[in-house]
């Protein structure tokens, strides 16, 4: 029988931060010790989750990351790749998750249009952005996310240099929250803002009220990451 999904809605705080939500009240509601993602490493827990991307979004802000500035993340489907993509939220800035198997070009491209102030990437992706990081006007810092023989910034280095997690961005349920670009088909990739509520409506009209997901379920997302469907599919 068809659904009427046309009564469907989440209403959403005006002061609302989609890190707090889908990663810190897991904690404050005693989730702690449930799973929240399954890996080649095993299992990691909320509180594991919840420390790891605490230890991240400092390292961002001591790196100099502010709120709202974009930070372009180049990652392999990983639990780093989740880590700073909550992190950056988490300290209001906006991640930029890109297709992995893009050239050179594409890249200076999308640092450049959305003027990002710091790279993640991950070590094997790294040689993608040895011809076009050096002349970047908006770029500061280049984090990878593994062993990097150059000797640069090393994701894990500076995650567990931090002790203490810095505050939640006090964010609006209208900020921006990530960017995604356009695959370009019909012209130049479009970056396309996704907002701090966008999430839980995806979590909450189509993984809930569709889906029926429970907190007993487990999802595997055969999308990378980097794809919308993806992060639907990973994160919410």
């Amino acid at each position: 029988m068809n659904r009427d999904l046309s009564s469907l809605r989440v209403d959403v705080p005006r002061k609302y931060n989609a890190a707090q939500h889908f990663v810190d009240r897991h904690l404050d509601v005693g989730h702690g010790e449930r799973i929240a993602f399954v890996d080649n490493a095993g299992q990691h827990t909320y509180a594991d989750f919840v420390d790891r991307v605490g230890r991240t979004s400092a390292a961002l802000a001591t790196l100099g990351v502010d709120r709202e500035q974009r930070v372009l993340v180049c990652m392999l489907d990983t639990l780093e790749f989740a880590a700073v993509f909550w992190g950056a939220i988490r300290i209001g800035a906006v991640p930029v998750p890109v297709n992995t198997l893009l050239t050179g070009s594409d890249y200076d491209y999308m640092l450049r249009d959305s003027r990002a102030v710091a790279l993640v990437v991950s070590d094997a992706l790294y040689d993608r952005f040895t011809g076009c990081i050096e002349d970047q006007p908006f770029l500061k810092q280049v984090v990878v996310s593994g062993s990097h023989p150059s000797g640069g910034l090393e994701l894990d280095t500076l995650i567990k240099s931090e002790a203490v997690a810095v505050p939640v961005a006090e964010t609006c349920c209208d900020d921006a929250a990530f960017w995604l670009y356009t695959s370009g088909s019909t012209g130049t990739p479009k970056g396309v803002i996704h907002h701090q509520s966008d999430l839980i409506q995806t979590a909450s009209l189509y993984g809930d009220q569709v889906l029926g997901i429970r907190p007993d379920d487990r999802v595997f997302s055969a999308a990378k990451l980097f794809f919308a469907y993806g992060l639907g599919n990973a994160m919410t």
